[in-house]
């Protein structure tokens, strides 16, 4: 089946906060992450955390980034641009990366995913206020 992680949920793992353990089964496997995933979790390290960080982060399968990727990515933020929202780069850059491949993307900021065309999977409590 599979399943792309958004950085939000690689984070919280990394904390040692897991939301449901069935959202992560043997059943979602791939479980999959952007390259943007990778640059945002390093891009926050704390000093200390290099080797955990990295072996979690090789736990996955990291997908690499494309004209396809890029071209989502740029037609979601000018579609909703046009509609005064702002969407992130790398919202929307994982978010083409999960759709793309017709798998959901589980992510503890739901909000900040709404293209109706992409399966958004919430981890985490329903308060999503990131």
């Amino acid at each position: 089946m599979g399943v792309v992680l958004d950085s939000s949920v690689v984070i919280d793992m990394l904390r040692g906060y897991i939301a449901d353990d069935s959202l992560l089964s043997k059943a979602r496997e791939p479980v999959m992450i952007s390259a943007i995933t990778v640059h945002e979790v390093l891009f926050g390290l704390r000093d200390g955390e290099e080797e955990m960080t990295n072996a979690v982060l090789e736990s996955f399968a990291v997908v690499p980034l494309g004209i396809a990727e890029g071209g989502l990515s740029a037609q979601w933020r000018r579609r909703y641009k046009a509609q005064g929202i702002t969407l992130e780069i790398a919202d929307t850059i994982i978010a083409a990366t999960a759709a793309l491949r017709g798998l959901p993307l589980l992510t503890g900021n739901v909000k900040h995913f709404p293209m109706p065309e992409l399966q958004v999977e919430r981890w985490g409590p329903a308060d999503d206020a990131g």
